[in-house]
């Protein structure tokens, strides 16, 4: 009896030692994949300009600038570019050829979801004073479309 004790102890002993390696098998392997995203496409910023008052022909006026940035990474503006001016209804007439404005460099990052952040560098309106009566332009609202790189 004995004897049959100790080979049911052993063969118990060989069975748990047995179950204990098999939990800490795994396996072993190599493999390979692919997945995708999508880059954020730069967003855009809107740039504000401010005109100095007191434009009159023969004179050039200060341009202030300011953008908004909607996105959630800041956007970097090199270049303020002047598309089209135009003026109010009441000053149809107003040749709007005799105003101009250079590109202006920024150089700026406009920070992620800024809404009125200031551009250092001014602008300058330029109104040509020609040999033409201008004053169909007296008292006109000028509306700057403005673009930017």
């Amino acid at each position: 009896m004995a004897m049959l004790k100790r080979r049911m102890i052993t063969l118990g002993t060989i069975a748990t030692l047995a179950i204990a390696a098999l939990a800490y098998a795994y396996w072993t392997g190599t493999g390979t994949g692919s997945g995708t995203a999508v880059v954020a496409d730069g967003g855009t910023v809107l740039v504000t300009g401010t005109v100095a008052p007191g434009t009159q022909p023969g004179t050039s006026s200060g341009v202030s600038f300011t953008a908004a940035n909607a996105t959630e990474a800041p956007i970097r503006i090199t270049d303020v570019h002047l598309v089209s001016i135009a003026t109010d209804g009441a000053h149809s007439a107003c040749d709007i050829d005799d105003l101009s404005m250079e590109d202006v460099t920024q150089n700026h990052d406009v920070p992620a979801g800024a809404t009125s952040e200031a551009l250092p560098n001014d602008g300058s309106l330029v109104y040509v004073n020609t040999a033409v009566n201008q004053d169909a332009c007296k008292g006109a609202t000028l509306t700057l479309t403005l673009s930017s790189t």
